[in-house]
């Protein structure tokens, strides 16, 4: 699968540094040629000999050689990857990567680059859940950085939760999404709706849900990556807009359906927007007064337009594959069944939102694919990778699969 493509593995000081060994194995393994920088604080944990070993390649770690900078060789280590690796990415990297700072080889390097980048965090929990870390992470994102991880699990420091590195086997998945942009969707269209809808009540309220928009943007994010051209219809969040997506904002339930059917054919259709299922009758069309004494207002609601229903219908403009999401908080399977065969759609990806799940607005995500064949249960991964795994799902409708493949 990477047979041929160029990594260049940036190692910085974590304990999870030793995992790096087993990530250079497996990528060798696959074809990659692989050159490590290893950052002073990383050679604390791993030694340059033993990355060396591994890679058949030079381990670079001084700034200032001058051998290589006679070159530039730290632009020309950039130009030469495919892809670079920042594995473990620490808070510390992260926040120089963030400020981009060129203090050293490793920063250098990254602020040079042109090439995507792709980060596997490792790192205490209260560090990665700290603000500073949550603020640096989301500037990377939208600068285009890709994260892989970090996991939930028992750390060094013998404290559990998100912050572990993810392991050799899931960086390379990630990497083969990553260079996986010739993929078997180009030339194909896609249509990802994502985030919650507003309806009006009067000019400064409105009924909404608590969707952040995160796994509808990581879902087109993941078609685009695979070849497709992809539009993007999202109600308000708070994310980044994905690297080369179309992007159309809208409001209500009336504007995303409007902007839909817009769209024009589509190959693909992923119904991810937690659309609200009711709107006001009759908004007011001015904010409605609170008197004293009085009782609260009637609300008379209205059904919304059913979009995923609407996209499912049969007939020359029906998307050859129509995805919907089923958001529930109870009989969670069965729920999802049903609603699969009541919208006519293909596929339903099932989650359970339920407040304990940490899901809306939260980072990591436990899906079920319904299909005509059957339910499949996903493991609890990050949002990013179930829109990597349910891109190459759908990759696989249309021709031969280039699909990824964990390494073994």
């Amino acid at each position: 699968m990477l047979n041929g493509k160029r990594i260049l593995l940036i190692v910085a000081g974590g304990i999870a540094a030793f995992k790096c060994h087993d990530l250079i194995r497996r990528l060798r393994g696959q074809g990659a040629h692989v050159r490590c920088v290893l950052t002073e604080a990383g050679a604390r944990f791993v030694t340059p000999l033993s990355l060396q070993a591994l890679s058949e390649d030079k381990v670079y770690t001084d700034m200032f050689s001058l051998t290589d900078e006679s070159e530039m060789g730290h632009i020309e280590l950039s130009r030469e990857a495919d892809l670079l690796v920042v594995a473990p990415a620490t808070a510390n990297i992260l926040a120089r990567m963030a400020a981009g700072m060129a203090d050293d080889l490793a920063a250098t390097v990254l602020l040079a680059t042109d090439k995507p980048v792709l980060a596997a965090p490792a790192m205490n929990v209260r560090m990665w859940t700290h603000a500073a870390t949550v603020a640096n992470v989301e500037t990377l994102k939208k600068r285009g950085v890709t994260f892989v991880g970090p996991n939930d699990g028992a750390m060094a420091c013998n404290e559990y939760g998100p912050g572990r590195m993810s392991e050799p086997a899931e960086i390379v998945t990630a990497i083969d999404a990553m260079l996986a942009t010739t993929g078997s969707l180009t030339g194909k269209r896609a249509l990802v709706t994502s985030g919650p809808t507003r309806e009006a009540l009067d000019p400064v309220r409105y009924i909404s849900n608590h969707s952040s928009g995160k796994q509808g943007h990581a879902i087109a994010a993941a078609l685009a990556k695979l070849g497709a051209d992809v539009t993007l219809v999202s109600g308000p969040v708070s994310v980044a807009d994905p690297f080369g997506v179309k992007v159309v904002k809208i409001d209500s339930a009336d504007q995303m359906l409007a902007a839909c059917l817009a769209a024009g054919a589509v190959d693909v259709a992923v119904c991810a927007a937690a659309v609200a299922d009711w709107k006001a009758a009759k908004p007011a069309d001015a904010k409605i007064k609170k008197k004293a004494g009085a009782p609260p207002p009637a609300l008379e609601l209205t059904p919304n337009p059913d979009i995923l229903a609407t996209l499912s219908q049969p007939g020359p403009q029906r998307p050859r594959l129509v995805v919907g999401f089923a958001a529930e908080t109870e009989n969670l399977v069965a729920n999802a069944v049903d609603k699969r065969t009541r919208k006519g759609c293909d596929w339903i990806v099932a989650n359970d939102v339920s407040p304990a799940t940490g899901t809306f607005g939260g980072e990591r995500n436990t899906v079920h694919l319904v299909t005509g064949e059957g339910v499949e249960e996903w493991p609890t991964l990050a949002k990013d990778e179930v829109a990597v795994r349910l891109a190459n799902r759908i990759a696989g409708q249309f021709g031969p699969p280039r699909s990824i493949k964990a390494a073994e």
